[in-house]
């Protein structure tokens, strides 16, 4: 049980039931996880959702790397719904299980099969670690995804460490029986 209640479109004001609405209509289908605290804030809730469709969506980091940066922020943040989500999206992009499992044990040493996949561990990491990014992480990422998608990778774990902090500070829960793998 998280620490707020649960909410369903029922028991929402006017302003929350149209992001309600807004979020169970486009790209995600349904309203869970993180959105369901932020409803509490109907303005902050649309804010948020916004930047997370084009996070989540149409950026120009391509998916599965994108996949890999959630899951390092998941396991960064210990946000267990987050790793919930995202473990499986991440498999299905083609993702080893080894290095999906090495990411979210905070592994050190991971099997990578694509340098693409090392370069954006390396960067999200780094970055969620220190703040910064260092010159030759910052190299590698920009050799990889350009300017562009350096900036859009940089703003994708900003975002995944919002919804992270939220899912924790209100605890939300993945359903039983996931275990998360830290």
């Amino acid at each position: 049980m998280g620490r707020l209640a649960p909410k369903t479109r029922e028991t929402l004001d006017d302003a929350q039931k149209v992001v309600w609405d807004r979020i169970a209509g486009g790209a995600r289908g349904g309203v869970g996880g993180p959105f369901t605290t932020l409803l509490t804030s109907a303005e902050l809730c649309a804010r948020v959702e916004q930047l997370g469709v084009f996070i989540r969506y149409d950026c120009s980091v391509p998916m599965r790397l994108r996949e890999i940066a959630i899951l390092c922020v998941g396991q960064h943040w210990k946000a267990a719904y987050e790793w919930y989500a995202h473990a499986p999206i991440a498999a299905k992009q083609g993702v080893p299980e080894a290095v999906i499992e090495a990411i979210g044990t905070g592994a050190a040493s991971i099997p990578f099969d694509a340098e693409p996949d090392r370069v954006v561990v390396g960067f999200v990491r780094e970055v969620l670690r220190t703040g910064q990014a260092g010159d030759a992480t910052y190299a590698a990422a920009l050799a990889l995804l350009g300017e562009k998608g350096v900036v859009e990778l940089t703003g994708l774990v900003g975002y995944y460490s919002l919804l992270a902090l939220q899912l924790n500070v209100f605890q939300v829960a993945p359903p039983d029986p996931f275990k998360a793998p830290w």
